[in-house]
């Protein structure tokens, strides 16, 4: 039985590094913490004084179901604050 041909293979060669290093931003501003936090529980005491207190206050009453908007919506910015935040 005839032998079989022996290929050559190349040598590896690592590709170049032309990857810059990346400059690890610090730890985030404790100010923004605190703006977060109160964006997330003005939006929680929003929709609490929606429920407990919507016909006392004249202009709760008159947003009517956009108090949900409001609320979720302050909420919804903490959530998204808190991705930036390291």
């Amino acid at each position: 039985m005839p032998k079989s041909k022996v290929r050559k293979k190349a040598v590896y060669t690592p590709p170049a590094n032309d990857r810059k290093p990346v400059k690890i931003k610090g730890p985030t501003h404790p100010a923004y913490v605190a703006i977060m936090l109160g964006v997330g529980l003005l939006g929680l005491a929003w929709l609490i004084t929606d429920y407990l207190a919507r016909d006392a206050i004249p202009f709760m009453q008159a947003l009517g179901g956009a108090n949900f908007l409001v609320g979720f919506g302050l909420i919804v910015v903490a959530l998204l604050m808190s991705m930036r935040w390291r």
